[in-house]
């Protein structure tokens, strides 16, 4: 799920940039006969846009993913319709897709719609949420199913944990993965829904070190710490285990190499004291 854009700062370049994604959305939209309903999200670095559609009595989800050429044979570009392999999870399922040239290459994504709405606009927690047992029992489910899958998808491999580790620990962990498996790797609070449980955006999904979606979802939860701890007992049998304090040490390095370019300054504090108690 897009987290919303400050337009605050916007350069003309990038406002030019973002009323250019607006119109992949509407021809895309056209193409497959729908109409955009409400005012569609971009995502991180504005490289996506989506929105709700509407169309033969059925609502929808569209996205549409604008990337130069040389990039587009990678796996993030395929994700989200190789992952319509999980078949008995809650999460979009992608129904059809549609690419052209257009100054960059463009993918449109038609998917099912989840019922409810996310979990939060951005991708870090920062207000309390309550959700029932039932919820987070599922979302324990859907990790456990998702890690069981195999493929041949990479989400993560050695020289990139071990490069974001040396990056901002040094060598002070050691950032040798011996447990994998498979992982949804976006797991954080604008891809959840509520109040039925559903997972959004399988982009970038495939192998990466055991236990990186729990960890990644308590790094983006230590802002309120009673869902923090919620996450830490769902998920306690996985965060301890020497896999467990890897994949943590692992995220947090991504999350303080997002920090250190800008993103999400309030979770600086939190996360480090997190690092230190790890």
């Amino acid at each position: 799920m897009p987290e919303q854009p400050d337009h605050s700062r916007l350069s003309t370049a990038d406002a030019h940039f973002r009323r250019w994604m607006h119109d992949n959305l509407a021809h895309a939209a056209e193409h497959f006969g729908l109409t955009v309903l409400g005012e569609p999200g971009l995502g991180r670095q504005d490289r996506s846009i989506s929105a709700p559609v509407q169309g033969r009595g059925d609502q929808l989800w569209l996205r549409v993913v604008s990337e130069d050429r040389q990039w587009i044979e990678g796996e993030s570009w395929t994700g989200n319709l190789e992952a319509n392999a999980f078949a008995n999870l809650p999460k979009p399922r992608v129904v059809a897709i549609f690419e052209w040239e257009d100054e960059r290459h463009q993918r449109a994504e038609l998917m099912t719609a989840l019922p409810g709405s996310p979990c939060s606009h951005s991708t870090v927690l920062r207000h309390p949420i309550d959700l029932p047992d039932e919820w987070w029992a599922e979302l324990r489910r859907t990790t456990t199913s998702t890690a069981a899958m195999p493929t041949h998808r990479v989400h993560a491999d050695q020289a990139l944990v071990t490069g974001r580790i040396q990056q901002q620990f040094g060598n002070s962990v050691n950032p040798v993965v011996r447990a994998w498996e498979t992982v949804h790797g976006d797991l954080h609070w604008a891809n959840l829904m509520a109040p039925a449980f559903g997972l959004l955006d399988w982009e970038s999904w495939g192998r990466g070190p055991a236990g990186t979606d729990a960890a990644t979802l308590l790094g983006h939860s230590l802002l309120e710490p009673h869902t923090a701890e919620r996450v830490r007992s769902v998920f306690a049998d996985v965060l301890t285990t020497d896999a467990g304090l890897l994949a943590q040490f692992y995220v947090a390095a991504q999350l303080l190499h997002r920090i250190d370019r800008g993103h999400h300054p309030d979770l600086a504090a939190p996360l480090r004291r997190h690092i230190d108690s790890l």
